[in-house]
């Protein structure tokens, strides 16, 4: 006999109506199911950091951050008040408390010497200084100030900046006034890659 979607849902609520009829008590089973696993997470709204669509997000922490417990990411879903997705996410969008919580995620800034194999971890400090120093090397380095015609122009080719989607609007207001004021024409941004 072979075993249909609608032979199995017979069955399956015929085996619950048979339990209940044996003088199992099914209420504190029930109970146990409708309780949420988040209900003593904090709630944190994000924007998903995949694409250029910014859907919200809401990432759910458990964990009081002190010495007998860390804050650990247990759920992430749409966020429904969101206007941009009502609580719908894509996918890939679904699948980011993975890149939360990975095992591969580093938490400190990585660097390898000129010639060298091997990455080493570095401190925030030497990272930005490291960046900074080069930032300005290439602006001095690729700097125009006139063109073939004799305009000023106060330019480097020689930096291109792309913009990220998870940042908010002032932000990206921010960078790129802030990437025009060092002199970058090309700056575009992750939406039209």
């Amino acid at each position: 006999m072979a075993i249909t979607r609608r032979t199995f849902l017979k069955a399956s609520v015929g085996g619950t109506v048979g339990i209940s009829a044996l003088g199992f008590d099914l209420k504190p089973a029930y109970a146990a199911v409708r309780q949420l696993k988040i209900r003593n997470a904090r709630e944190y709204k994000t924007v998903c950091p995949y694409c250029a669509v910014g859907c919200g997000t809401i990432a759910y922490v458990h964990g009081s951050g002190g010495l007998n417990t860390t804050n650990t990411i247990i759920h992430v879903e749409g966020d429904p008040d969101n206007p941009i997705n009502g609580g719908t996410l894509c996918p890939k969008g679904a699948s980011q408390m993975g890149l939360a919580i990975s095992p591969r995620l580093r938490k400190s800034p990585m660097f390898r010497e000129a010639g060298a194999s091997e990455w080493r971890e570095v401190d925030w400090d030497f990272a930005m200084d490291w960046f900074a120093r080069k930032f300005k090397a290439s602006r001095d380095n690729t700097f125009i100030e006139r063109d073939s015609q004799g305009r000023t122009v106060n330019r480097t080719n020689g930096i291109a900046w792309v913009g990220s989607a998870t940042v908010a609007n002032e932000d990206a207001y921010l960078i790129t006034k802030t990437m025009r004021a060092m002199g970058l024409t090309y700056i575009d941004h992750q939406a039209r890659i």
